[in-house]
């Protein structure tokens, strides 16, 4: 059904640069990675599909998890992950995870990030399914936007580093199983342009746009999986998609997260009927795994008869909360809620992919030179349910893996001169690009959201196959690319759904509502 490309084009009569790394994301993944390099000397670039503001990283609210406090320690970190991640996560990857991400966050911390503190020492927060206090933060509620300024600082002090801003990559360049660069639409000035590479890093994020209840910026339309996989790249665990708990469910709101933080710091969830009911699902209430926590949101929505449940910030001081939540407390505001008083009415939306493409623990791909790291990237970390607050440390830990195991790999290889050519995809037909796009959004929110059956799987690939026609002709703009890239991941997520016969993690089938020791292992797709 798919092309390796979205649009015909010839080197030979574009725009060429060159670059020792070309780097695709502009978040915490590809902007670590870069300066990294970087302050080694390597000559990097860095595309991003809009701005250096507008990154899922830009948006992170909770913090970044690290085993600093007192009492904690990266053997307590080791066992919180691999507790959350429901028997999927890759031990060796999670003990590099929670060892070497100490020393990535004070790295971070020594670069500028100003992360809070409390009488002198890091203030340090607990979320779900973590034993300890290990989640800093800044500015209260605003962690993500502290550490893109502090990278986005560095990144524009030095001089072997380039970023350009607004430019959309189509396509990796791949000839014989090794990657030479990319194809790049340059939309300032209207024209494509090739960037070619001895490494390329992926860094492109998520894919929550595919799914009409989601809280990722637009960004996020899983080009970065779409384009490895059309390229022969190896994607694992794709059906692992984690939906966040507490996301603001108001009539005419957008899909607001409410930080995990928050029932960190004591708030709880209440039913219609202002009963707490946490308690009965699960030993650790609240605090229990994201995918614990949403599973007993929606039994207690259906019970009730219910379309969302309440935040309960009550418990905590008002004072305490404005301080500690100011982002969350503004936002909330705007839409008429005072949420040292009002609960808040919240529902699950999807947030993050736990899959991606498949590497080895240095961010190695199975296509040589193509590297991939943040959440496109899929090593086991993870497994079928991630931590909170591992994500960002997620995107640190192993940008810096890729810098030391590029940097051997560009001392004994020297690639050839390729040149790339396609011709074969027919012109451009007419699309009803919003349409289609609702369509795909409302299937996946129907098949592929929290409950799962073969019957509603079923019929999603049926959609999906009645697109396939799609694909034989050229993509006109960016937002069919866009389009044509979350239908590809749209139907990986449902392939490998529809395979995974038990209920696991942030998967749950309903007509096989158990964990089964058969199913132990990962689901790798490959074109």
């Amino acid at each position: 059904m798919f092309k390796p490309y979205l649009v015909n084009f010839d080197t030979r009569q574009l725009p060429v640069e060159t670059y020792e790394y070309v780097i695709i994301g502009g978040g915490i993944a590809g902007l670590y990675t870069a300066c990294k390099v970087a302050r080694e000397g390597g000559q990097v670039l860095v595309l991003t599909k809009h701005t250096l503001e507008d990154t899922s990283t830009d948006k992170a609210q909770g913090g970044i998890a690290a085993a600093l406090g007192q009492s904690d320690s990266p053997e307590l970190h080791f066992k919180d992950t691999i507790f959350a991640g429901a028997g999927l996560c890759d031990p060796k990857a999670v003990e590099i995870l929670v060892n070497e991400g100490v020393s990535r966050v004070k790295e971070l911390i020594e670069w500028g990030a100003q992360f809070d503190y409390d009488e002198g020492e890091l203030a340090l927060t607990r979320e779900g399914a973590h034993s300890q206090r290990r989640i800093l933060h800044a500015a209260g509620d605003a962690t993500g936007a502290e550490i893109q300024r502090a990278l986005a600082y560095q990144a524009n002090q030095i001089p072997n580093l380039k970023i350009y801003e607004n430019y959309f990559v189509v396509d990796l360049l791949v000839a014989d199983d090794i990657c030479y660069g990319v194809l790049a639409w340059d939309n300032v000035n209207q024209c494509f342009k090739v960037f070619y590479g001895r490494v390329v890093v992926l860094a492109t994020g998520g894919t929550g746009q595919v799914y009409e209840h989601n809280t990722n910026p637009e960004i996020a339309t899983g080009d970065g999986i779409a384009m490895a996989y059309r390229a022969g790249a190896e994607v694992m665990d794709m059906e692992f998609i984690q939906f966040h708990p507490t996301v603001l469910c108001l009539p005419g709101a957008p899909s607001f997260l409410i930080s995990e933080a928050v029932r960190g710091e004591g708030a709880r969830l209440r039913n219609c009927y202002g009963e707490q009911f946490m308690p009965c699902y699960h030993q650790l209430a609240e605090l229990a795994p994201r995918d614990i926590v949403v599973q007993s949101m929606l039994k207690e929505m259906v019970r009730t008869g219910s379309k969302n449940v309440f935040l309960d910030l009550s418990p905590l001081p008002a004072e305490v909360i404005q301080q500690r939540f100011p982002n969350i407390t503004r936002t909330c505001a705007t839409y008429g809620l005072d949420i040292t008083k009002d609960p808040i009415p919240v529902a699950p939306a999807a947030h993050y992919m736990m899959g991606g493409v498949k590497t080895n623990l240095h961010g190695e791909t199975n296509i040589k030179g193509l590297y991939a790291c943040g959440e496109v990237a899929c090593q086991g970390v993870h497994g079928a349910n991630r931590l909170a607050s591992n994500s960002l440390l997620d995107g640190l830990v192993f940008g810096f893996r890729i810098v030391k195991e590029s940097m051997r790999f560009l001392t004994s290889y020297v690639p050839s001169s390729v040149e790339f050519v396609c011709n074969y995809l027919k012109p451009p037909e007419e699309i009803k690009i919003n349409g289609l796009t609702r369509e795909l959004r409302a299937v996946m929110n129907k098949c592929a959201g929290p409950v799962r059956s073969c019957q509603r799987l079923t019929g999603a690939l049926s959609f999906f196959e009645n697109q396939a026609d799609l694909f034989l002709s050229e993509a006109k703009n960016i937002a069919e690319m866009e389009l044509r890239n979350m239908l590809l991941v749209g139907q990986l997520i449902c392939e490998a759904a529809l395979m995974r016969t038990e209920s696991r993690g942030a998967h749950y089938r309903e007509d096989h509502p158990a964990a089964s020791e058969r199913w132990v292992k990962h689901i790798i797709l490959r074109l």
